[in-house]
């Protein structure tokens, strides 16, 4: 057999030599190379995990503010008919020219309320979109392990700021 293995060009100690060299090379490309390389992978994939679950965090937030918004109005609409309907009642006990007095301060009351809930919502809207804009240019800069020049960041800002108004 020896010399079977001999004919095909086979020699023992070289086969035994290169196996030894073939198992030092793979330990070496194991430690140094395979394993940084996979932790590496294993850090990014967190960080999108992690992008992800604040992406949806904003988007939570964004829908407390939007049924947060809707309840300011509702209570402003309340208690704008509320007022509404006091000036009704006060305008059977007085003259003609008073009763109109007083809806005419109640219809201002009703649209001041329904100015500064619209202000509010709007402030609340751009203050979570300026957030998610930073969130997910913080994310990306991280992700990718590149600064982002200030024309990077704008791109993403604007990006984000489409995603969400749709």
């Amino acid at each position: 057999m020896g010399e079977t293995l001999q004919s095909l060009g086979i020699y023992w100690p070289k086969l035994i030599a290169q196996t030894v060299n073939f198992g030092i090379v793979l330990f070496i490309l194991w430690k140094f190379a395979y394993r940084p390389v996979l932790a590496m992978l294993e850090q990014r994939r967190q960080k999108v995990a992690e992008a992800m679950t604040n992406a949806e965090k904003a988007k939570v937030e964004l829908a407390k503010a939007e049924t947060a918004r809707q309840e300011l109005l509702a209570k402003a609409n309340q208690d704008a008919n509320k007022l509404i309907e006091e000036a009704r009642a006060a305008a059977n006990r007085v003259r003609e020219q008073e009763t109109q007095k007083a809806i005419a301060e109640a219809e201002q009351i009703l649209v001041k309320a329904r100015e500064a809930a619209d202000m509010e919502h709007a402030r609340m809207v751009a203050e979570t979109k300026r957030e998610l804009g930073r969130l997910v240019v913080l994310t990306t800069s991280r992700v990718t392990g590149k600064v982002l020049t200030p024309e990077d960041q704008r791109r993403l800002a604007e990006e984000t700021s489409r995603t969400l108004a749709e």
